[in-house]
């Protein structure tokens, strides 16, 4: 599968369209755009709910049986020569000779290194796709996709099937999905769920930051730097997620 700009594809959920067909915006956008006539939301909310609760549906639905897998996030716009793409690769890897799946967000970079790893691994390759407006699909290394429209949907998908996250280096999006696991470990939402940040040169300076601007300003407790490990080793990595898991 190409890419959006290559083939002019938009996937939406289950539907894909290509050339003519392709819809400008997303649901998600639809959602949250104010700038819509409020008398065109009072009809259509309900509705929306309908659909996002066939989404959750599915997507139970679709990942009941994965088992134990580990979520490995980090940007889509990692070159496949890199040696942060190998590290990926490796990392996935890893996972799956721990007894582990893997699942990542189905895309390119860091994703793909991820997914790729797992099914050369003879493991289980998960990604969980989301609408966007530059589609680029799911890479060819998933064995297991689910697209979703709504961003929320999504990550509740990634946190109820992972024990536990693997954060390389990324982009906001990366950052969204780490922050939302850290805020759900910080608040007990969700217990023994380990978190990783591979790459203390890519990650230190956030690190850093929390520490001397968040925490010593009153922002958050000291223990709460203990909810996450920093490592540059893979195999390091790899026994840190998985060793406190159920």
């Amino acid at each position: 599968m190409g890419s959006w700009d290559e083939f002019n594809e938009q996937r939406l959920g289950p539907v894909i369209r290509r050339r003519s067909r392709v819809q400008r915006g997303t649901m998600d956008q639809h959602l949250l755009d104010t700038r819509e006539r409020a008398a065109e939301y009072v009809h259509e909310d309900p509705w929306r709910v309908l659909r996002m609760q066939a989404e959750f549906v599915e997507g139970f639905g679709a990942l009941a049986e994965v088992g134990p897998a580990i979520s490995v996030f980090g940007s889509a716009r990692t070159a496949s020569d890199s040696a942060e793409y190998a590290r990926g690769v490796a990392i996935g890897k890893g996972l799956v000779d721990a007894g582990f799946g893997v699942i990542t967000g189905g895309g390119p970079g860091v994703m793909e290194a991820a997914n790729k790893g797992a099914l050369e691994a003879g493991g289980l390759s998960v990604g969980l796709g989301i609408e966007l407006p530059f589609e680029q699909g799911l890479n060819r290394y998933v064995d297991l996709g689910v697209n979703f429209r709504y961003f929320f949907v999504r990550k509740t998908c990634f946190v109820k099937y992972s024990q536990g996250f693997v954060v390389l280096p990324g982009g906001f999006g990366t950052m969204d999905e780490l922050f939302e696991a850290l805020t759900l470990v910080q608040t007990k939402k969700v217990t023994r769920f380990p978190i990783v940040l591979f790459g203390s040169d890519y990650w230190g300076g956030l690190v850093d930051w929390l520490r001397k601007t968040v925490v010593d300003g009153g922002k958050a407790a000291e223990r709460d730097l203990d909810l996450f490990h920093i490592t540059d080793d893979v195999a390091e990595a790899v026994e840190l997620v998985t060793k406190e898991t159920p």
